[in-house]
């Protein structure tokens, strides 16, 4: 089983690769930071464009993990760009089969910010054919959850 850590901090060692590190703790993966591509907004078509490359790894995986920080109450740009750039180039249901968790950490989000950031990701899950297996914002839930990836 591979498994993919899709990391959208701009921030390769901090926090959400920190807590996704938990959650994958004594299981083999790899890591894709969202800061080496260039991928643009969703209509943009911007030279050098590295959301084939995301999406080919995506392909290739069993399991795949988003980590997003907490910006403006909400996820990522980055990460909140590949979503929305999915739209019309990815068929509906092309990733059945796999697995996707995420990973949504700040320093005090509050009660609606998470369950929005998990609703994006429960339907983007659903779209594509994924099985959404859950949301991880500490240590704690980390430490839980891995015991089903």
């Amino acid at each position: 089983m591979s498994i993919l850590f899709i990391n959208g901090s701009p921030n390769k060692n901090g926090n959400t690769a920190a807590l996704a590190a938990e959650l994958l703790k004594g299981k083999e993966y790899e890591t894709l930071n969202l800061t080496d591509y260039t991928i643009g907004a969703y209509g943009q078509n911007l030279p050098g464009d590295g959301l084939d490359a995301v999406i080919n790894a995506m392909k290739q995986a069993d399991t795949i993990v988003i980590g997003s920080p907490v910006y403006w109450h909400n996820i990522c740009g980055s990460v909140r760009n590949v979503l929305d750039r999915f739209y019309g180039k990815v068929e509906n249901g092309s990733l059945s089969g796999r697995r996707l968790y995420f990973v949504f950490q700040g320093a005090a989000p509050e009660k609606w910010m998470l369950e929005a950031g998990e609703y994006t990701m429960k339907r983007f899950a659903a779209l594509y054919g994924m099985a959404y297996g859950g949301m991880v914002t500490n240590k704690a839930e980390a430490v839980q959850l891995n015991k089903e990836v």
